[in-house]
């Protein structure tokens, strides 16, 4: 077997660092705990006397919130520090979910709905940021694929796990194991060692909501993770309607086929580019949202996650590190809010339009409109890609 050159290995900067392996682990935690909440928090409003309306905006003002934020998020970032805005995220975030136990009434959940939106957007732009900081330049595609791994491990687990002790045990104990695992996440980040924020002099922009460089992969993404608002918040109702078993087996066979996908696409991405894995990886999301559309039993309900789970893997990390790797290096912060509030914009939009949607139409609309939204992606990717195409042959 033909040994690798001791100059290439020298040259081959180092992903899996101290500081690295701790903001994977502490994404874990928070993730696992807050994937638990996902197929929950629908039951939990339907104990509280919600319909699928109300379903859906109990999903959606949770990304609204977190939205919202994620400007402001991405400015701190820059100006206070990856510590302070990632350990202020996770302590609001631990807070509320442990606050849904003393809940008796859908007012009180929309409150403490928004607030956990708020501590979602600052941890998850903060984390994002603090994993782009650690990782070569050379293995962006590689390094945020293996941090997107611990997300999915924690997707793994975290909604099967979540419909498990939902069925055995109460919804206060539930969030409260929840909060814990938040806390653990805490302890654990309290530990990296963060970049050094270097002020930047540069004048102020009046309207600073966005980075600009990140509008196309962000928006892309918009019209992906609209499907996620549909899974979310009415996969489990509508697989109980059509008598359909397996909605915990969904998630899992969901989440393996997101970590396999994410072996080889960070690879790819890193040596082909955005080119070699966007247009496939769309195809098969969309193949996904006919057959839940469709969704004669549970074998296809497995198919489904499966294809889900392969498309979603390959393009999330793929857009994102499209996002930050042609961002400036003291606008990375925000090219990372940018992304994330385009992944709750997707997700808030598709869930609150889907509640309407479903009730008008019933459940299987939602997957037909949601595959009509990647194919939405589609088109907008090749026409910029045609141009950019155009420009550079000029």
């Amino acid at each position: 077997m033909k040994e690798t050159p001791p100059q290439l290995l020298m040259t081959k900067e180092k992903i899996w660092t101290r500081d690295f392996t701790l903001i994977c682990i502490s994404n874990f935690f928070i993730f696992l705990g807050f994937q638990m909440t996902l197929p929950t928090i629908p039951l939990f409003v339907e104990q509280l006397g919600g319909n699928d309306q109300l379903i859906g905006l109990v999903v959606g003002i949770f990304t609204f919130s977190a939205l919202l934020i994620r400007p402001f998020a991405g400015h701190q970032l820059e100006k206070k520090g990856r510590r302070f805005v990632f350990l202020l995220g996770l302590s609001i975030f631990v807070l509320s979910v442990g606050s849904y136990g003393i809940i008796s009434s859908l007012l009180f959940l929309f409150m403490f709905r928004i607030i956990q939106g708020i501590g979602w957007g600052f941890s998850t732009t903060a984390s994002g940021t603090i994993a782009t900081d650690l990782i070569p330049a050379k293995r962006r595609g590689e390094g945020m694929g293996y941090f997107g791994l611990f997300g999915n491990i924690a997707l793994a687990f975290g909604p099967s796990l979540g419909l498990t002790l939902a069925g055995t045990i109460s919804f206060t104990k539930l969030f409260s194991i929840c909060a814990i695992l938040g806390l653990v996440a805490l302890i654990l980040s309290s530990r990296i060692r963060y970049k050094k924020i270097e002020p930047i002099k540069e004048s102020p922009r009046k309207w600073d909501f966005y980075e600009k460089t990140a509008l196309p992969p962000s928006i892309l993404l918009f019209f992906i993770t609209v499907t996620f608002g549909g899974i979310a918040a009415f996969l489990p109702i509508y697989t109980l309607q059509k008598e359909i078993p397996g909605i915990e087996w969904y998630f899992l066979i969901f989440a393996v086929a997101l970590m396999i996908s994410r072996t080889f696409s960070g690879r790819l991405y890193d040596s082909k580019g955005h080119q070699a894995i966007f247009a496939p990886g769309a195809v098969l999301i969309v193949i996904a949202m006919f057959l839940l559309a469709w969704l004669p039993s549970s074998l296809v309900l497995y198919i489904a996650a499966f294809l889900y789970g392969l498309g979603f893997g390959a393009l999330q990390p793929a857009l994102q590190a499209w996002a930050v790797q042609t961002a400036p290096a003291h606008r990375k912060g925000m090219a990372n809010a940018t992304f994330f509030s385009s992944f709750d914009l997707g997700v808030g939009i598709g869930a609150i339009t889907f509640g309407q949607l479903s009730h008008l139409l019933g459940y299987h609309s939602i997957y037909i409109a949601s595959a009509f939204s990647v194919l939405i992606s589609i088109l907008l990717y090749f026409v910029w890609i045609g141009k950019t195409t155009t420009s550079t042959s000029i």
